[in-house]
């Protein structure tokens, strides 16, 4: 199992509320996350979204002024992967948004390194999106 976090980031040519806003509304995620990428729907206090490994809760850290845009998927297994996520302003229009991923329990290496590169991707598509 891999015991470290790893912080993936990109700058983001548009104002952090902007951002902060556009990434934090769940019915956004399937334009730019590719595991989200199927359908999502608000079913009660949730969002419910197809993803490879089946339907997905989707659950957003409450509005705030901070740039806090953490969010919670809980698989179909029932486990919970905690998703740290920041949209840090620059001191001018543009922003950095701040994606940690942490490893799973008994995750591989190679599964980790994937999911990395997943986020990467992720990161590289809302920004082309964000600026395009």
């Amino acid at each position: 199992m891999v015991s470290e976090s790893r912080h993936l980031s990109v700058s983001i040519r548009r104002p952090a509320e902007q951002v902060y806003r556009y990434v934090t509304d769940p019915a956004n995620l399937p334009t730019w996350a590719a595991g989200l990428a199927g359908s999502i729907e608000r079913v009660g206090e949730d969002w419910i979204a197809d993803s490879p490994m089946g339907r997905v809760t989707v659950r957003f850290a409450p509005d705030n002024p901070f740039g806090v845009a953490d969010h919670d998927v809980t698989l179909p297994s029932g486990e919970t992967v905690p998703n740290p996520m920041r949209v840090l302003p620059d001191g001018t229009d543009d922003c950095e948004l701040v994606f940690t991923v942490r490893p799973r329990q008994s995750q591989s290496a190679e599964d980790y390194q994937a999911d990395c590169d997943a986020v990467a991707a992720d990161l590289a598509r809302l920004r082309d999106l964000l600026e395009g």
